[in-house]
């Protein structure tokens, strides 16, 4: 890749807003788009260049806004649409970019496409949505809902069901309409006239279906068939994207990141091949899946980190060569947070912890995106109940593992603290006082338990803390160019203790290195014709290196700078 092919999100860095729980500005214990304009100064000092705003849209709020009523309007609890165009110019005058996320696989079933398509089958926008006709009990076929029970809901008065991959009141499009895409289309014209920077686009490769509806596999011990098999990549999804690229994405400068579920690195450059003119990158999940236990997603396993660098290195080089670009998350408002998944949550070496998991991201080739408090080093809540989560997939979840499955409450309840989307989504801790300083009032769902030692404030006020040593890595994005488009190489790929990589460029080399354990670990040096300049780690490591053998000491990281190739 040469330096001047560089588009401006490859040198960007993401910050991901959840706006409810970010800051309240009017103290009603909802956090809203005024609240986050009261924050871009913060945003700016730690140096992002984008924000994504999770859907900030009129809903029901079944599923926290990913079931959408009106895609024009501001939801009321969030702000005006004045607000929001507030919010946009603030942000622009600063320097930092907005995306939004774009729920098109499905509406709410208050939309009122919904609303009048399911009074009659000669309705117009009958056939926005996917129905199926049959009797009542007689289920198309066996696809189980994200959420828990069927995918399909019958409606007495038309002899039909409609499918619904999550929630009943979140209804699927039928994207073979074109009608349907001509609609969504121009939702995203009315977005970008505004002058929002681009999109996250929700479950995007779920939006063509196999029109064959076939049963999908009995997995993770449920009693339904996994979807994925029939909605995941399925036979028509490039067309449509490529579609929307020539009618909408091309004739705008914006940035587009897909969330793919169920996509291998092979189907994930269809999408972000720059030659396909599809998206610009997506979402995969396969380091997202390697704590995955016999029932699923909730799970006290622990990743192994052989499996991790695996994945991380098949989607490097995969990009790499097929001309596509990656995203590097380790965390958004949909997983627990990364320090107590991949880190040392409990222990000493939170922070150490921390900002080894931002190095070994961050010096990758792709994008990063940064989860609102990620950049604090904050961990998984702690609730002591189930009635102090308030995400329906975590109690769809209790009550399966508890009433179906006749688990331990011990057990279901350190699968949820490990992986309930509810970890994710504690509001943002701004200070130590009562409710964080993120409001005056309750806030809509409990705070951390541990906000009192883990806020900004205390980040702040401590040179040393996980948002300056974030700061400086997404400073060096900036700078350093290699970090944009150097090619990556994984070294020592088997142990299991250590991760460490090269990005190599014409003329200078990175050697990034992390320490994923408690223990002091050694690792090697490839040799190097000159010293390598330290840039960037979290221990006392030496300034100049070209050693054969470099110690790491617990959850240590440092990358050094080589003018010249191994």
């Amino acid at each position: 890749m040469m330096t001047n092919d560089i588009k401006w999100w490859q040198k960007s860095v993401v910050y991901q807003v959840y706006p409810k729980s970010f800051n309240d500005s009017n103290n009603d214990g909802i956090g809203d788009i005024p609240g986050i304009n009261q924050k871009l100064d913060y945003l700016k000092k730690l140096g992002v260049d984008i924000i994504w705003l999770n859907p900030i849209y009129m809903s029901p709020q079944i599923d926290n806004g990913y079931d959408i009523s009106n895609y024009r309007k501001i939801n009321p609890i969030l702000g005006t649409d004045e607000e929001f165009d507030t919010l946009l110019k603030s942000a622009h005058k600063l320097g930092i970019k907005i995306i939004l996320d774009l729920v098109v696989n499905h509406t709410s079933s208050e939309y009122p496409w919904f609303k009048d398509a399911i009074k009659s089958k000669d309705s117009k926008y009958h056939d926005y949505y996917i129905w199926k006709n049959g009797k009542k009990g007689e289920l198309p076929n066996n696809w189980g809902s994200s959420f828990g029970g069927t995918t399909w809901e019958y409606v007495d008065k038309l002899g039909q069901y409609y499918l619904h991959l999550f929630a009943k009141e979140q209804p699927d499009l039928n994207w073979e309409n074109p009608e349907v895409r001509k609609d969504v289309y121009d939702i995203m014209k009315f977005w970008l006239n505004k002058g929002i920077d681009g999109f996250r686009m929700d479950v995007i490769s779920l939006i063509s279906k196999d029109p064959k509806y076939p049963d999908g596999p009995l997995v993770q011990n449920r009693k339904l068939g996994s979807y994925y098999a029939g909605a995941a990549n399925g036979p028509k999804v490039h067309e449509y994207l490529q579609e929307m690229n020539r009618e909408v994405l091309s004739k705008y400068n914006v940035m587009t990141v897909g969330e793919t579920p169920h996509t291998s690195s092979k189907e994930g450059v269809l999408y972000a091949d720059a030659s396909r003119n599809e998206l610009n990158m997506v979402f995969h999940f396969d380091h997202m899946h390697l704590d995955y236990g016999k029932y699923g997603k909730y799970s006290d396993k622990r990743f192994k980190l052989v499996d991790l660098k695996r994945v991380l290195t098949e989607w490097q080089n995969a990009m790499y060569e097929h001309n596509g670009w990656n995203s590097l998350y380790w965390s958004n408002h949909d997983q627990a947070r990364p320090v107590t998944r991949f880190g040392d949550d409990d222990g000493e070496y939170r922070t150490q912890s921390a900002k080894m998991l931002g190095t070994i991201l961050h010096m990758q080739q792709g994008t990063p995106f940064v989860f609102e408090g990620e950049e604090l080093g904050m961990t998984n809540a702690k609730y002591n109940s189930i009635d102090d989560y308030t995400d329906l997939e975590t109690f769809n979840t209790y009550h399966r593992f508890i009433d179906q499955y006749n688990l331990s409450k011990k057990f279901t309840m350190r699968s949820i603290y490990l992986k309930s989307r509810d970890n994710a989504r504690t509001p943002m801790p701004w200070d130590g006082s009562e409710n964080a300083g993120f409001s005056e009032s309750k806030p809509w769902i409990k705070m951390n338990p541990n906000y009192k030692e883990i806020n900004v404030k205390n980040a702040l006020d401590d040179k040393d803390s996980v948002f300056y040593y974030y700061q400086k890595l997404i400073k060096l994005r900036h700078d350093l160019p290699i970090v944009t488009t150097g090619k990556y190489e994984l070294l020592d790929k088997d142990n299991p203790d250590t991760y460490c990589y090269l990005r190599k460029g014409e003329n200078e080399t990175l050697f990034v290195a992390g320490n994923f354990t408690v223990e002091n670990q050694t690792v090697k040096l490839p040799k190097f014709n000159d010293d390598g300049e330290k840039i960037i780690s979290n221990f006392s490591a030496p300034n100049k290196f070209n050693g054969d053998n470099l110690d790491l000491p617990p959850y240590g990281t440092v990358v050094y700078l080589f003018s010249s190739k191994t």
